[in-house]
């Protein structure tokens, strides 16, 4: 009964300034993560309201020469049927597709991908997850062929996933002692790119306070 998230939410892209510049001129060409590492899965990858890190994230690419210019696309997002892994219910499934996936692996005598740290990363946050993506992934497509073997028996109820969303602590810790780390966030991967009503430019904040002044000023 609560499986569907009904809010809407506002998510950050961070990007080359070509790729922004084409999602806003063509909105349903939708660009889609497939890298075997990729957190959550395949597909396109958002900041849940945080415009900042998905800027840092751009940056960084710019810095590693992977883009040439940093910028960030905003989108409005309706979660729909999420695999929410701030939810127990959801942990407890991908575990169990973990563990259907590692006997179907032992099976074939295929080892189980690893989570592994990159080179430079002084903090060991096991930044390339192809663990995690493989067992997404893993339940996805099972969960696919389940709905398709149903249609064809003529029932629906099989339900896929619309969108992935995660926690995730990283970056080493604020300050001394302390169990909140520097990059914290929460991390959607949208599967379904009907989820994505529509993309936007972040336009700056304004003095609010400033601005009344400069107009109250005006009239008197």
């Amino acid at each position: 009964m609560y499986d569907s998230r009904p809010n809407l939410v506002i998510g950050f892209h961070g990007c080359d300034r070509e790729t922004c510049d084409k999602l806003l001129e063509h909105p349903d060409q939708i660009k889609k993560s497939e890298k075997p590492y990729d957190w959550l899965g395949h597909g396109m990858y958002f900041w849940e309201y945080n415009e900042t890190r998905a800027l840092e994230w751009a940056e960084d690419y710019v810095k590693r020469k992977k883009i040439k210019e940093a910028a960030v696309i905003g989108a409005v997002i309706d979660l729909g049927n999420c695999c929410d892994l701030l939810d127990s219910k959801y942990i407890e499934v991908v575990s169990a597709y973990y563990t259907l996936m590692k006997l179907s692996n032992n099976a074939l005598g295929k080892p189980m991908p690893e989570n592994t740290d990159i080179k430079g990363d002084k903090h060991k946050d096991k930044l390339k997850r192809e663990l995690d993506c493989a067992v997404i992934e893993f339940m996805n497509e099972r969960i696919f062929a389940l709905h398709e073997k149903f249609i064809k028996e003529g029932n629906s109820n099989i339900q896929l996933f619309d969108s992935v969303r995660g926690a995730f602590m990283e970056g080493g810790e604020a300050f001394p002692g302390s169990g909140i780390q520097r990059k914290n966030h929460i991390q959607i991967c949208i599967r379904n790119p009907n989820s994505i009503l529509g993309f936007f430019l972040p336009r700056k904040e304004v003095d609010f306070v400033k601005m009344l002044r400069g107009e109250y000023a005006r009239k008197t």
